[in-house]
């Protein structure tokens, strides 16, 4: 019996040591970790935000180079676009236009404390993707989301939210061009203007209340969040990360394919979706681009195929359950 109670006394002791060492090591974490770590995840209202400041193309120089591709300045994005175009994807038996949503983009935004911010959206085959985030991986560029915009698709395509914040764009940029190098993302190709669309787009306006915009032969419908958005210390511009977009791709006769995504805040995300599936929408998916958003913003995309004006009417029904406005001076 002796030998059984020191047994026993013996198994406590070891299992209160092992919870005092994981509590010691835990503690680290749930005191909110160093001073920084802490910073980053309070409220936008209960520290001071660093505000974007206007730049010029010139001063992107570097990062373009580094990157190998040309971009341009929306606002106070310096924004790159790289569309696969080597790609060939169906849909519910419908091609889809590059345009549509199969355009990799990259934005660099510059603030008021001189760092900058990288936020992107990437399109990689299911053979490239884990080559490309461990890539990514290796130049410090994080992997914020990955997830599907389209239904039931040949070839089996993924999108990758990327993120990066600090001092060193180029170096973000370098590490960019290498994760696309080892995809099968083609070079640039000049700008041309976007031809007519062939869809009734005053009567997508009036049914979408904004005025939308081309891209290619897509037409495309932008809105933002009327809140201000932070991402970690910084406030997002409008346009980057938080916005609503409505993209039609025509298909003659008036009909369109629809694709695009909704951004809620978790209590407009059930209405959000009984409006769109009312209106006859597919879903296609419901998560997060961004990890440290205040509000926390959720994204749905969605798929329909129809009449482009009915269809414009039947998300416009799900846009106006949540808290946007039209995107300043059309799409992003």
């Amino acid at each position: 019996m002796d030998d059984e109670r020191q047994q026993d006394t013996r198994s406590r002791l070891t299992a209160s040591r092992r919870r005092v060492l994981a509590a010691a090591a835990l503690a680290p974490v749930l005191a909110g970790g160093p001073a920084e770590a802490r910073a980053l995840s309070a409220r936008p209202q209960d520290r001071a935000l660093v505000e974007p400041v206007m730049t010029k193309l010139a001063d992107w120089a570097d990062v373009g180079e580094a990157l190998g591709r040309p971009g341009d300045i929306r606002r106070f994005m310096y924004h790159t676009g790289l569309p696969r175009r080597d790609l060939t994807v169906f849909s519910r038996g419908i091609r889809i236009n590059p345009a549509l949503v199969l355009g990799s983009h990259v934005s660099f935004v510059r603030y008021a404390d001189h760092s900058t911010l990288l936020m992107g959206d990437a399109v990689v085959t299911e053979r490239e993707l884990q080559h490309f985030g461990d890539v990514l991986q290796e130049h410090g560029i994080m992997q914020t989301a990955i997830h599907k915009h389209l239904l039931a698709h040949e070839p089996d395509v993924w999108w990758v939210h990327l993120h990066a914040h600090g001092h060193d764009p180029v170096t973000v940029a370098r590490g960019l061009r290498a994760a696309f190098d080892c995809t099968g993302t083609p070079p640039a190709e000049p700008a041309t203007s976007s031809p007519p669309v062939d869809l009734d787009t005053a009567a997508i306006d009036a049914a979408m209340g904004v005025k939308g915009t081309t891209d290619g032969e897509i037409y495309k419908c932008t809105y933002v969040r009327r809140e201000t958005v932070a991402d970690g210390p910084v406030i997002l511009p409008p346009g980057l990360g938080a916005t609503t977009s409505v993209n039609f791709q025509p298909l003659g006769g008036g009909r369109a394919a629809l694709s695009g995504d909704l951004v809620m805040i978790a209590q407009e995300v059930q209405a959000a979706l009984m409006a769109l599936r009312h209106g006859g929408v597919e879903l296609v998916e419901v998560h997060h681009h961004n990890l440290t958003d205040e509000p926390r913003l959720f994204f749905v995309h969605y798929w329909a195929v129809g009449d482009a004006v009915s269809l414009a009417k039947a998300v416009r029904r799900a846009v106006d359950t949540t808290n946007v406005v039209p995107m300043p001076g059309g799409a992003a």
